[in-house]
């Protein structure tokens, strides 16, 4: 007769009252039937060798698919050079100042902010003070965000849907185009991206838990996230809270009252971690800090609502210019807008499975408990993909295709978790059928996105995926109807199916990577003969209409807030919009006689094509002297002389050593001024100085009036004014930047270097 020992009483009650909650403890025991001992591995331990009673296949495929992301998002990491110059710059500015570091500033003499908060700066201006101001140093971190989303992704959907589920999520978010293009550019998206999944990851934690102070833990941690998120890129933050509340409402193991609770808990973690840089900037006299970088009345919560609020939601000159239907930028807004030519490329490969498999989804686990965790996690993913395509798909101002990497792991997981309940169910020729769909589906549209942004390329390959798809299909749904020795072929047939439908979007984030990409407005893809390599190339993108990329045709992109336009030819003026400067006080100061409108000197202000393989249009007075710096920075086929962006973190405004000596040659606060922050941003990255912007990212910011400028010049606290650049209110209209531009050229005598107009501020001739 066996003896119960009081140890063994205890072992056994454990196992008996957690057993849910063996897998989640983050430790691998194991009690062993014969022996009764229980066993145990360090963290250390589990995460490199997995859990004790993990498949033996599950870590090595993790960290092969860890590895994988990692070569997608490091291969020649520096083909881009400094990406998008705005940010780079500003990153510069940080490892020479830490005021600059804290609040985002685009000159380490903080004249002005970047127009958004300042968290992903403060890494890779973390990153840049370590290793060195250099491309690589600045888009590093951005590549291992990337290598930390599919982490986390995969991680979330594993914890309830398995191993094999997880692994297919991870793959999917590194074979998606825009995630390729965006983690490895210095955009805040990457960061936004990240710190969204790992909020999604603690809400799981959160929901699977049956202990109460855990939970709160996790909640709060998920709330604290979301709150960094606001503080990366604002509101687009806090569009997955509606699908990480309800998965927790929905389906956490307590009460109805303490779950309520935790999600007020949850929201607070949001408000601690977004407010309390609000909070210092409002209590750090204005004086003694930067300008807020695109808001009215140097306001950081004003920003939030209005520029990266309303302004980006609702349009209007609330929204920097950019005006209503997308801004020029992202066709007609619409339920169809992630389809068209613009967004296409990007995200939309696998988004017609995706949908389809959420609510094949919900089918399958109707009749589950409350507590159900896969229809927990088809809530929370699907909740995110749902609130994040509605959102950005009736925006009425500016919206740029590369916003779409928010939905990259919700989409990846709706695909997984929806597919493994799919397959669960495979014996049932309807779900066969469903599985098929979705494959055929994921290789017609692929076919058809192929064909309308990229005809010329690869032609072989639209043909190939659709063919091979299509014949997997109807195997794996013919095959699995048959005797079991003939079912082996059904799970061939769907493995080839997936593989090709998988072609498009994988051929698209290779071609992704191997290319540099530039500017303002990057966008994923192959370089393709007679268009910009990654962008929707002919129609209208105001109106939504596919473009084409065959040979020899140009399209163009209505550039209405950039002010310029994109195209082959750089012949062609860019004509800046009239802006609407931002409300508050008038600048100070007596402007000269006459109207300060007009062109720019020595040419229009700069366009911002940003993508890679074609230059913007116009001239500038940058410092490449050729094509615009900053947002319009290109490169390609611009002009002679243009600024091209250099492999290994030379960036695209170094041909002008002429004028960068002179600047470096300075000893003012500010080496020079210049309207807006595209131009603002080359000749911080051209020299070692701090270079003002007036106007910041449109021209029309007030952020230095007439007479704030006339004392920094009677005090000696700037050298040079570089005329040309600005766009919006920056050349014309009775902003504070026209003003500034009309007496500088009323008051001081214009010279030349190396093509830029520029005046010698010490020297007034009147």
């Amino acid at each position: 007769m066996t003896t119960t020992t009081p140890a063994r009483l205890l072992r056994r009650l454990r196992s008996d009252t957690a057993p849910h909650d063996k897998h989640l403890t983050g430790g691998a025991s194991r009690t062993n039937a014969v022996t009764g001992q229980t066993s145990s591995r360090g963290r250390a331990a589990t995460l490199l060798r997995g859990r004790q009673d993990d498949p033996t296949w599950a870590r090595p495929a993790l960290f092969a698919l860890l590895a994988f992301a990692a070569f997608v998002y490091l291969w020649d990491l520096t083909n881009s050079g400094y990406a998008n110059e705005f940010y780079a710059a500003a990153v510069k500015s940080a490892t020479q100042d830490a005021k600059a570091w804290l609040f985002g500033s685009l000159d380490a003499s903080n004249a002005i902010t970047v127009d958004k908060p300042p968290a992903s700066l403060w890494v890779m201006g973390l990153s840049a003070r370590i290793f060195g101001f250099s491309s690589f140093s600045l888009l590093l971190p951005q590549a291992l965000m990337g290598v930390g989303t599919v982490a986390l992704t995969h991680g979330a959907v594993r914890r309830w849907s398995g191993h094999a589920a997880g692994l297919f999520a991870g793959l999917l978010v590194t074979l998606t185009p825009v995630a390729a293009l965006m983690f490895r550019f210095d955009n805040p998206d990457a960061m936004l991206v990240l710190l969204m999944t790992a909020a999604a990851y603690a809400v799981v934690r959160a929901v699977e838990t049956t202990r109460g102070r855990v939970a709160l833990r996790w909640m709060i941690g998920a709330g604290l996230l979301i709150g960094f998120a606001f503080l990366t890129k604002m509101l687009q933050g806090l569009l997955v809270l509606p699908g990480l509340g309800l998965a927790y409402l929905v389906a956490a193991r307590f009460s109805l009252k303490q779950r309520l609770a935790h999600l007020v808990v949850g929201l607070v973690g949001v408000v601690v971690g977004a407010g309390w840089l609000v909070a210092l900037v409002s209590l750090w006299p204005a004086s003694a800090r930067p300008y807020i970088g695109g808001s009215a009345n140097n306001s950081l919560w004003e920003l939030a609502l209005g520029y990266n609020g309303l302004g980006r939601i609702l349009g209007g000159a609330g929204n920097g210019g950019g005006g209503g239907g997308g801004g020029g930028f992202g066709g007609t807004a619409g339920l169809l807008r992630m389809f068209n030519s613009q967004f296409a490329g990007e995200i939309s490969w696998l988004l017609p499975a995706a949908l389809l498999l959420l609510v094949a989804g919900f089918v399958a686990r109707g009749r589950a408990p409350r507590t159900d965790r896969v229809r927990a996690s088809l809530i929370l993913w699907g909740g995110w993909l749902v609130v994040t395509v509605l959102c950005l798909s009736f925006m009425q101002g500016t919206v740029h295709s590369y916003y779409a990497v928010a939905l990259a792991p919700a989409i990846a997981a709706c695909v997984a978790v929806g597919g493994r309940e799919a397959w669960a169910r495979r014996d049932s020729s309807v779900w066969r059928l469903v599985i098929a769909a979705a494959v055929v589906v994921t290789a017609a549209w692929s076919f058809q996105v192929l064909s309308t942004n990229a005809a010329s390329w690869m032609p072989w390959l639209k043909w190939v995926s659709l063919v091979l798809a299509v014949i997997g299909a109807l195997t794996f749904v013919v095959a699995g109807a048959r005797p079991a020795r003939v079912r082996r072929f059904a799970t061939i047939g769907l493995v080839i199916g997936v593989l090709s439908g998988l072609g498009g979007t994988t051929a698209y984030t290779l071609a992704t990577i191997t290319q540099g990409h530039t500017g303002s407005m990057p966008a994923s893809g192959p370089a393709v003969a007679g268009g910009a390599s990654g962008g929707p190339m002919g129609g209208d993108p105001s109106a939504g209409q596919a473009g084409t990329r065959s040979s020899g045709q140009q399209g163009t992109q209505q550039n209405a807030q950039q002010g310029g336009t994109t195209g082959g030819s750089s012949s062609s003026s860019a004509q800046a919009p009239t802006g609407t400067p931002p409300s508050g006080q008038p600048p100070t100061g007596t402007p000269p006689s006459g109207s300060p409108g007009g062109s720019a000197p020595n040419g229009a202000a700069p366009g911002a094509s940003g993508t890679n393989g074609q230059s913007s249009s116009g001239s500038t007075n940058s410092p490449g002297s050729g094509s615009a710096s900053s947002g319009g920075a290109t490169s390609g086929s611009a002009t002679s002389g243009s600024m091209q962006a250099a492999p290994g973190g030379q960036g695209s405004a170094t041909s002008n050593t002429a004028l960068s000596a002179k600047l470096d040659a300075t000893t003012s606060t500010w080496s020079a001024a210049v309207i807006g922050d595209q131009s603002a941003a080359g000749y911080i990255l051209a020299s070692d100085t701090a270079v003002m912007s007036i106007g910041g990212w449109s021209g029309s910011d007030n952020n230095v009036t007439l007479a704030q400028f006339q004392e920094y010049v009677k005090n000696g606290d700037i050298t040079y004014f570089i005329a040309g650049g600005g766009m919006g209110g920056g050349q014309g209209g009775n902003g504070s930047a026209a003003q500034i531009t009309a007496w500088v050229k009323a008051h001081y005598t214009a010279t030349t270097v190396g093509g830029v107009t520029m005046y010698n501020l010490t020297k007034a001739t009147s």
